[in-house]
């Protein structure tokens, strides 16, 4: 079986800003975790390349919509290259695989009679790409989000009959997992209990975008068309785009993530256009919070846009993915402050968890001849570290699946932080001035490296490059298929050679705003 995820399809109309990077990083993780555990894993992410908005861009800068596109997703693709990001698909709109597997798709709704045409009258925002058809919405006329003047639009379009799928879509929704976090399900839950009504799925007056097969002159709206981006990922193995092969590539998803603002296309239109195709719903869809900036909305009005760019240049995916991984309940709305951000990045990486290993591995080569202590095999067996060790391998076992990442990087750093207490508390440094005692030192020593070196293997799937340095400076090979089977207390080679150590992570000093 494939474990299969997705970030959304970013919409080009700009570079990759903070969320849509934090998005990818929390994907990547959970893709990370999943492969460490045995799974064959598809994690898909790309881009959104269509509709009215792109067209305009492209227009305002005096060159082709495509030309564009081009532009903006050479951006994204060296974005997720430099942030280490380990995508297994990565799709294009625009690509020409993809138009005829949205025509099959909307020729099967259109079949199964979810399909009619009709009058779409209302205000319009463009940088929506939707009617803002409540009326406290409408009210100004202008976008709340956006804070642009609203057009009013009267066309003839095609809808997708939503509202044949009330029902099958009330019990999708009361499903216990299939919205997550929890939080979210109510405000979708009173959005279908208001009665779901039909939505356009063509316009009339967007060259930019894909012809809707016998209806000349109508593209389709690039909600219906990016969402079965999903499915163009799953299919670019080589074979036909055949929708009958999906489920032999990957669909359903075992989880869809996403931002809040999109919940409901996803949550609501996506699992019925799938119905209609007879095609399976996604297994679970995660709708995660907004980022802001020291409590304040981030917008280039404000001059507060936090650039991804800039936070990697200046401090690395180590620092950046730590911070955001554990300091977000994932779900929930975060707040970047830059001092938090620096205090938790030095303290937990570079002193907690740097510090336990460079000062234990100093002892160790000190008193055990530049080696891991050379203790017997069963010695470890029932160490005071060991349940905890154990404790901290279940708690991110049981959190990362769920992607409570937060929940994982405490139990790391907690584990760091126990073996560091007991080092203290053991005060090996006294006990090597007394005579007999080597052997109790080479015991506590080995312990707490052995913490280090699963505080290593756990940090993998969160922090890779950290991971490697700290496994690394133990001697430990790469980390592959072995993941599980090395997650074992005692795993630690008695006697292997221990390198000089280096700081695996160098302390923030951030004297500047980012």
């Amino acid at each position: 079986m494939t474990y299969s995820l997705t970030t959304p399809l970013y919409y080009v109309n700009d570079r990759p800003h903070l969320g849509s990077t934090y998005t990818t990083i929390a994907c990547d993780a959970l893709a990370r975790f999943q492969r460490l555990e045995g799974e064959t894993v598809l994690f898909v992410t790309g881009v959104d390349e269509h509709g009215q908005k792109i067209q305009r861009t492209a227009a305002e800068q005096g060159i082709e919509p495509r030309e564009h596109c081009d532009r903006i997703t050479a951006r994204y693709l060296e974005a997720w290259r430099q942030w280490g990001i380990s995508n297994d698909r990565f799709v294009r709109t625009t690509e020409p695989r993809h138009r005829p597997l949205v025509q099959a798709f909307f020729q099967r709704c259109e079949a199964a009679g979810d399909i009619r045409s009709g009058r779409q009258t209302g205000w319009y925002c463009v940088g929506c790409e939707e009617f803002k058809d409540e009326p406290a919405e409408a009210k100004e006329p202008c976008c709340p989000l956006h804070q642009k003047p609203l057009e009013w639009r009267d066309e003839e379009n095609l809808f997708f009959c939503l509202s044949h799928f009330q029902e099958r879509i009330e019990t999708l929704i009361n499903q216990p997992g299939f919205i997550a976090p929890a939080s979210r399900r109510k405000e979708i839950q009173n959005f279908v209990a208001g009665g779901l009504r039909d939505f356009s799925i063509s316009r009339v007056n967007v060259a930019w975008g894909l012809p809707v097969p016998g209806h000349e002159g109508h593209t389709f709206y690039v909600w219906f068309d990016a969402l079965l981006g999903y499915l163009t990922a799953l299919l670019d193995d080589g074979g036909d785009v055949d929708l009958n092969r999906l489920g032999a590539a990957g669909w359903p998803a075992d989880v869809q993530v996403i931002g809040k603002d999109i919940l409901r296309f996803h949550a609501v239109y996506w699992p019925a256009m799938l119905m209609s195709a007879g095609l399976p719903v996604p297994k679970r869809v995660f709708g995660h919070g907004f980022l802001t900036r020291e409590g304040q909305k981030m917008g280039k009005s404000l001059g507060n846009v936090l650039d991804p760019e800039v936070l990697l240049e200046r401090c690395g995916a180590d620092a950046v993915r730590w911070y955001l991984l554990r300091d977000i309940q994932f779900g929930d709305d975060g707040d970047f402050q830059q001092q938090r951000f620096t205090d938790l990045v030095n303290n937990d990486l570079a002193n907690t968890i740097g510090n336990l290993l460079n000062r234990t591995a100093s002892m160790a080569r000190k008193w055990f001849n530049d080696a891991v202590p050379p203790i017997d095999s069963t010695a470890s067996a029932g160490h005071a570290l060991q349940a905890d060790a154990e404790q901290t391998i279940e708690r991110v076992r049981q959190a990362m699946p769920e992607l409570h990442f937060q929940q994982a990087c405490e139990a790391i750093l907690s584990l760091a932080i126990q073996a560091n207490g007991y080092l203290n508390a053991q005060a090996p440094w006294r006990q090597m001035k007394q005579p007999g005692n080597e052997a109790s030192v080479a015991s506590d020593l080995y312990a707490v490296l052995e913490c280090c070196r699963l505080v290593g293997l756990l940090l993998q799937p969160l922090v890779p490059d950290l991971s490697q340095r700290i496994l690394d400076q133990l001697g430990e090979a790469p980390v592959a298929s072995t993941w599980k089977e090395r997650l074992i207390w005692g795993k630690l080679r008695a006697g292997s050679p221990l390198t000089q150590p280096q700081p695996v992570m160098a302390r923030l000093e951030l004297d500047a705003p980012l």
